[in-house]
C-alpha cells in the first residue's frame, strides 16, 4: 500500500472519529472509529510474544512447545490476538449470537494488523466453514467478516466454497475436552487440488484446536504445502 493511501486512510478516520462517534464496545465510554477505547484497547489481554508458534499456547522462550514437539498437528503455524478471556470472550460471543457486527469491524481491523506479518508467504484465505445448517440459522459467517477486510488489503483470494462442512459439529462450548477432540473428526471436504500451496486459515476462537487441526488434515490431503492458523483468540492452557 502507498504512503498516500495510508494517509488517506488516517485521515479518514479521524474524520469518522469527529462525524461518527460511538461508545466503546467494552466499558460504554466514548470511543474512537474502531469501537474501542484508548484505554480498553491497552489493557486487551493480547498473547504474548513467547507464545508457542505452532499452537499458541505457552512455549518454551517464543519455540515450539512440548506437546507439539511431542505430537506435531496437522497445521503448521498458529497466530493468535487474544487470550479468550474477558473481554474478549463477551466481544466474540456477541458477534456470533447477537450479530453486533460492529465487534467484527474492531476484531477484523486488529486481526488485519496481525495478519499482514505473513500475508507476503500467502497464497489464499480460508474462513473456516461453516456447515449449511448452521450458517442457515446464524445468517453469516462471523469468520468471513473477519478474514475480508485482510484479503482486501493484501489482495488476496478468499476462497468460500474450496472446503465444506459435512457435519453439523455441536458447538466446543458444549462439550468436554475429550469431547471437543474427537468431535470434528471427518468433518471436512476439500476437492480442490492445493499442490503446494499455502493457506491462512482465520477463525474467531481456537479451544483445543482440534477443529483446526482436523481442517489443516483436510488441506494437507490435498496437497496444501504449509497451513496457518490466524485467530482472534486462543483459550488458556488447560490446567
Amino acid at each position: 500500500m502507498s504512503n498516500r493511501t495510508r494517509d488517506l486512510r488516517r485521515l479518514l478516520a479521524r474524520v469518522l472519529d469527529v462525524l461518527m462517534p460511538q461508545d466503546c464496545l467494552v466499558c460504554g465510554e466514548a470511543a474512537r472509529a474502531c469501537g474501542v477505547c484508548a484505554a480498553c484497547l491497552a489493557e486487551m489481554p493480547r498473547r504474548p510474544p513467547s507464545a508457542c508458534p505452532v499452537c499458541a499456547l505457552p512455549g518454551l522462550d517464543g519455540g515450539p512447545c512440548g506437546q507439539c514437539l511431542r505430537q506435531p498437528p496437522a497445521y503448521d503455524a498458529t497466530l493468535a490476538l487474544f487470550d479468550y478471556v474477558f473481554p474478549v470472550d463477551v466481544l466474540v460471543l456477541a458477534l456470533k449470537y447477537r450479530h453486533q457486527l460492529s465487534v467484527a469491524t474492531f476484531l477484523a481491523t486488529e486481526l488485519r494488523v496481525l495478519g499482514e506479518q505473513i500475508a507476503a508467504d500467502v497464497d489464499f484465505i480460508l474462513p473456516m466453514p461453516l456447515h449449511a445448517r448452521r450458517l442457515a440459522e446464524r445468517g453469516f459467517n462471523q469468520a468471513v467478516e473477519l478474514a475480508r477486510p485482510l484479503a482486501r488489503e493484501q489482495a488476496l483470494p478468499m476462497e468460500l466454497a474450496c472446503v465444506r462442512k459435512l457435519r453439523d459439529t455441536p458447538p466446543q462450548a458444549s462439550l468436554s475436552r475429550d469431547e471437543r477432540l474427537l468431535s470434528p473428526a471427518g468433518a471436512f471436504r476439500c476437492d480442490r487440488a492445493l499442490d503446494g500451496l499455502h493457506v491462512l486459515v482465520v477463525d474467531d476462537v481456537m479451544t483445543t484446536g482440534a477443529t483446526l487441526d482436523e481442517l489443516a488434515r483436510c488441506l494437507k490431503a490435498q496437497g496444501a504445502a504449509r497451513v496457518t492458523n490466524l485467530v482472534v483468540a486462543r483459550t488458556p492452557a488447560p490446567a
